[in-house]
């Protein structure tokens, strides 16, 4: 924990973080009272949470530069719970949400991400990149052609001012290039005001009026359970993609106890559970925000703003900040999976458009992912299992051969495992060495019992030799071919009674 609190991760890049954090509180803003009305919550709620998740996390999350506070994904999850029970229970439940993520951070769910293959990766930045820009496309409708000219000339000025100069953030300049035009000239256009009004004062805390017994954990507890998950799995994602951008590493174990912590805080200041933000994220280190100190600023700038600038804020114009996303969905999408798609393995693009299709469908990353996950898994199995082979050689009088098996059995590989045996031969003797193999499941001592005792029941003598530690000793747990009466209680013998007279 030492090293969060050194001058390297706060103070190392301090311009740039600023400027950065000043983008990304601007771009809260709409998002936050966007993601509330989602919710069906007052707008304050959103932009409460947005505060406390980004400034906790800056203090103790575990991937430095990233930006978490109010999500989309979270608010969605949230409307049925807001709709039944009221605002009350939403608090309560993201309290409770916050000590499932500690948790999970304490049994360190977060080694688990090494389970998550690239192609799902792929598939979840994809996935965002493409949510990201379609929340965007409301704004374009019955919108004037103004919009569209305010939204190319936002374009041109993020992309064409980094040949002129990066000392200050293009999507910063942007804004204020944009809201100055609409200002001067007083043309009408969609503002942030018109998103819905801003707080105009410091959240206070509270304790959420809900009845403190087992009727009420029974009402939240399945949504806390499931917006821990989600947030957590959004935020773990999340940091290997900044991971990636700036070739660093990052704690998520950490990352998940801090969410859990910002969350019981914004539960008690009148907030929504929030998690880290791919989009903002990405905002951040575009703009130069690379330490503690821009994740902060996030937090700190868009409280200054909502409180004291929260006229002027009202003004700036939707264009400006659908720009800014606009962006961020160009930059976050890998155009190299669409370019290199005949490189890759079936497989794996399989595995990446599938997972790209749910999460857009159902707008759920978590059941994106983990479909990702699950079909990753299947291919990997089927492919292990073709790797199983087993060669034979008849020795001596050729009474007896010796079937040597290389490769891993387990549930999926057994049918090409049995297959591999001829049990119509005519011998005295069969030899089976698994020097180089191994058994993983109960499946696998399954099916060296049915070949075991396929081979007794036509009078073969077997021997089974070359077992390791670990597969022995699954043997002598599960196994029945060295059971008294094996073959009278061998299943199937007695389903297909009549191989007992082969």
């Amino acid at each position: 924990m030492s090293e969060i609190f050194t001058k390297k991760v706060w103070f190392s890049n301090i311009k740039n973080d600023l400027l950065a954090g000043a983008v990304i509180a601007l771009a809260l803003i709409p998002e936050a009272i966007a993601f509330s009305i989602v919710a069906g919550v007052d707008p304050q709620v959103g932009l409460y949470s947005s505060f406390c998740i980004a400034t906790i996390t800056a203090f103790i999350g575990g991937r430095p530069g990233m930006i978490s506070a109010t999500t989309g994904a979270m608010a969605l999850l949230m409307t049925t719970l807001v709709k039944e029970y009221g605002l009350q229970y939403l608090l309560a439940t993201t309290i409770l949400t916050g000590i499932l993520q500690i948790i999970l951070g304490w049994i360190k769910l977060g080694h688990q991400m090494r389970f998550v293959p690239r192609a799902v990766m792929i598939g979840f930045v994809n996935a965002l990149a493409i949510l990201i820009f379609d929340a965007q496309l409301p704004q374009f409708q019955g919108a004037s052609w103004l919009v569209y000219g305010m939204v190319a000339m936002g374009l041109v000025i993020i992309y064409g001012l980094p040949r002129l100069t990066t000392s200050i953030p293009s999507p910063l300049v942007a804004i204020v290039s944009l809201t100055t035009i609409s200002f001067v000239t007083g043309i009408q256009v969609p503002t942030v005001g018109d998103m819905g009004s801003l707080p105009h004062a410091l959240p206070v805390f509270l304790v959420p009026e809900v009845p403190w017994n087992f009727k009420t954990l029974q009402i939240i507890l399945p949504y806390a359970f499931t917006l821990s998950l989600v947030g957590l799995l959004e935020s773990f994602l999340t940091a290997n993609v900044i991971d990636d951008l700036t070739d660093t590493s990052s704690n998520k174990n950490q990352e998940a106890i801090a969410q859990g912590i910002a969350n019981i805080v914004t539960g008690f200041f009148g907030g929504m559970a929030g998690c880290a933000m791919i989009g903002q994220s990405v905002i951040n280190i575009r703009s130069g925000g690379r330490a503690r100190l821009s994740t902060l600023s996030a937090g700190i700038f868009l409280l200054i703003f909502i409180l004291f600038f929260g006229d002027w804020i009202a003004r700036i114009p939707m264009a400006a900040l659908v720009t800014i996303m606009i962006m961020v969905s160009i930059s976050t999408f890998n155009w190299n999976s669409i370019r290199n798609i005949t490189k890759f393995p079936k497989n794996e693009t399989a595995v990446m458009i599938t997972t790209v299709l749910i999460t857009v469908l159902t707008h759920n990353l978590a059941i994106g992912v983990l479909i990702g996950v699950a079909m990753s898994a299947i291919f990997f199995s089927r492919k292990i299992a073709s790797l199983i082979f087993v060669d034979s050689l008849l020795k001596g009088d050729g009474t007896e051969r010796v079937y040597s098996v290389n490769g891993q059995i387990f549930f999926v590989s057994v049918d090409n495992f049995i297959s591999a045996f001829d049990f119509r031969e005519k011998l005295k003797k069969v030899t089976i060495d698994l020097t180089h193999a191994h058994l993983w499941d109960h499946s696998a001592v399954d099916a060296v019992d049915k070949v075991v005792l396929r081979f007794r029941k036509h009078e073969i003598k077997v021997e089974l030799i070359g077992l390791n530690a670990a597969s022995a000793t699954l043997i002598e747990r599960l196994a029945i071919h060295d059971k008294p009466a094996a073959l009278e209680n061998d299943y199937t013998s007695k389903v297909h009674p009549q191989k007992k007279s082969l």
